[in-house]
Order: structure tokens, then C-alpha cells, then sequence
């Protein structure tokens, strides 16, 4: 009897330390779904055009360098990362190197997910370790040559490549900080509003000031402050909205790729929305395109 209930004990015990572990990682996921949306994963990782399924990739993306084909990153253990640990996984964002430790295309935008903190990674990782597999396999991208040579990456990193994470900018307040990790880091929006140099390097210089020649061919617009050619006259509450529904101060709505980000965006909390608002309306003004 003694026994039973010494076996008894032990269980409950069990059970007792099992579930604030699952309810750790149930908020792992959760927080993880949100930088999900926040970062537009599924709109790059999931070839709609072609009735895809979620995330396995084959989404092709047209560059001046040739046609990149996005990766499956479902938890299919042979085509997709579900053999990747979570420490694979995290030197991919921070550092831009595959499982394989070679060294990723900046297609994929780890020049500004290396912002990304460690504990969003995690969460990151756990929520699409609960996504569903999908066993298909990857598209080789058509490069021009010599562009999909890997070894010149070394070249490119070394000129244009600063490893993160985002650190906050101790003269500003809490609510710019949010925002500038949000538009930086985790939503990326500077990948497709910052115009690139020959070699395919954002002008950091000219940050958010428009990119005639962005991904697909599409044009992305100023949005710094300049009121000719960027977002100047509008208010917090325009950008927040276009943020929120896609409608443009001027009754017109956004289309082409920015559509699909809004899906993201949309998402998001009210409070984050502003703190991109405050972010983006503090930036200097660039009379870029």
C-alpha cells in the first residue's frame, strides 16, 4: 500500500512539473504566431499563385540576379526544417547561415533578421515546430552566374553585413524603440522601401525612401517624411490605418505586395501599429523616389 502511494505521489509530482512546461511552451507558440504574422513569413514561404500549401515554399521571387524559390520551412523532417534544431535555426536569422553551414542568399532578408532577439527566435521556432509537414521538395533557384556562386557571400557579408541583434537606442522612449525593432527587425519593411546597390546591399543611407526596382519587379515608395515624395503630410493615424486595412489617406488601398503584408499587419495590436507610426513619421526626410 505503501507503495501505491509513494508511486501515486511521484506521479502527481509529474504532472504537477509538466504543466507549467506546457503552458510555457503554449505561450511560446502564441508569442510566436504573432511575430509570424508581424514578419509576413507565410506571404514569401507559400507560392499562392500556384495554390501551394502553408509554408512549403516554391514561391518564386524575380531579382535583378535571376528567379529565387522561397524554402519549404513546414516541420517536414526531409524537405523543410524539421530536423533543424532550434540553434540551426537561430543562426539562420541571426547570422544568415544554413543548417548546412554555408552561407544563406540575402534574398532571404537576415541582413534584418539578424535583429531579431533571441527570445522572439525561440518563439518563432516553436510555433512553426507546430505547423503541419508537408513533404515538398525545394526548388533550385535560377541565378545568372557568377551570382550563385556562395563563396563570393564572404565578399558581400564583409561590405554589407552587420550581425545583430537590434539594440535599443537608449534617447528614445520605449514606444519609438518598439517601433524601430518592429519595422527593422521583425516586419523587415526596409528590405522592400530602401533602394540597393549594384550588388544587391540596401543604401542604408537612403533607408525607406523608395525602391523603384524592388522585389518582382514591383515599385516600393518613400516612406520617410519628405512631404513631396514620401509620407510627410500624413498624420499617425493615416500610417496606422494603412497599417490596419489598407486604405490610403487619399482613398485609394494599397495593392501588389503590400496588400499581402497588410494580412500581416492587420494583425497586429493597435499599440503596435502606432509604435511603426511613431517609428516611421521620426525618420529623416529622403526626396527619394
Amino acid at each position: 500500500m505503501g507503495g501505491f502511494r509513494c508511486g501515486l505521489l511521484a506521479a502527481l509530482l509529474l504532472m504537477a512539473m509538466a504543466l507549467p512546461a506546457r503552458a510555457a511552451d503554449e505561450a511560446a507558440v502564441k508569442r510566436g504566431a504573432y511575430l509570424f504574422v508581424a514578419a509576413d513569413c507565410a506571404g514569401c514561404h507559400t507560392d499562392v499563385k500556384n495554390n501551394g500549401k502553408p509554408l512549403a515554399g516554391g514561391r518564386a521571387l524575380a531579382t535583378p540576379f535571376g528567379t529565387f524559390y522561397a524554402p519549404n520551412i513546414t516541420p517536414d523532417p526531409q524537405y523543410g526544417i524539421g530536423n533543424w534544431t532550434e540553434a540551426q535555426f537561430h543562426r539562420s536569422l541571426r547570422e544568415g547561415i544554413n543548417k548546412h553551414g554555408g552561407y544563406m542568399f540575402p534574398v532571404f532578408p537576415f541582413p534584418s533578421f539578424t535583429g531579431v532577439s533571441d527570445a522572439d527566435i525561440s518563439d518563432l521556432y516553436a510555433f512553426l515546430k507546430t505547423q503541419a509537414p508537408v513533404p515538398q521538395k525545394n526548388k533550385p533557384h535560377e541565378i545568372r552566374p557568377p551570382f550563385g556562386f556562395r563563396f563570393g557571400l564572404a565578399f558581400w557579408r564583409l561590405l554589407f553585413f552587420k550581425e545583430g541583434p537590434w539594440q535599443p537606442d537608449p534617447t528614445q522612449d520605449a514606444l519609438w524603440n518598439r517601433g524601430s525593432y518592429l519595422a527593422n527587425a521583425v516586419a523587415h519593411c526596409g528590405e522592400c522601401h530602401t533602394p540597393r546597390n549594384l550588388m544587391g546591399a540596401m543604401k542604408t543611407s537612403l533607408a525607406y525612401s523608395g525602391n523603384p526596382k524592388g522585389p518582382d519587379g514591383q515599385k516600393a515608395p518613400n516612406i520617410t517624411p519628405d512631404p513631396k515624395r514620401g509620407i510627410g503630410t500624413w498624420s499617425l493615424e493615416d500610417i496606422e490605418t494603412v497599417l490596419k486595412t489598407g486604405q490610403l489617406p487619399y482613398f485609394d488601398t494599397v495593392g501588389s505586395g503590400m496588400a499581402e503584408v497588410v494580412k500581416g499587419t492587420s494583425q497586429l495590436t493597435d499599440e503596435d501599429r502606432h509604435a511603426i507610426a511613431v517609428y516611421l513619421k521620426s525618420l529623416r526626410p529622403v526626396p527619394g523616389s
